[in-house]
């Protein structure tokens, strides 16, 4: 398994990427309008790390970790048969690839493949 982006929602975006930027020695970029103005970072092992703002009012702060796959039609419907419920059905972002989240035991995940 591996975690192709981690995503963490909060309304202290400068916050968040400073104490992660001074813990952990990586800098975060400026807004991608393509990941909803997340700043990220790389991760070790290839990954990235987004932290950005609610896109709506009603949004609350998340962490979410997007796992990597190879067919996420497949993913989806493994999670829903699983017990899972699809929050957002897959969806591709240009130059980024595609995502889907769902919610299994009250806690957010996401599929991702490129």
């Amino acid at each position: 398994m591996h975690i192709h982006y981690f995503e963490i929602v909060t309304k202290e975006v400068d916050a968040v990427c400073a104490a992660y930027a001074t813990a952990n020695g990586v800098q975060f970029g400026e807004p991608d309008p393509g990941l909803g103005n997340a700043r990220t970072a790389p991760m070790a092992g290839g990954g990235l790390l987004g932290v950005r703002a609610p896109l709506r009012e009603t949004e609350e702060p998340v962490v979410r970790p997007y796992w990597l796959v190879d067919d996420i039609e497949a993913a989806v419907a493994a999670a829903v048969k699983a017990g899972g419920v699809v929050a957002l059905p897959p969806m591709k972002i240009p130059g980024h690839g595609t995502f889907a989240i769902y919610i299994q035991g009250g806690i957010d995940h996401g599929f991702w493949q490129k």
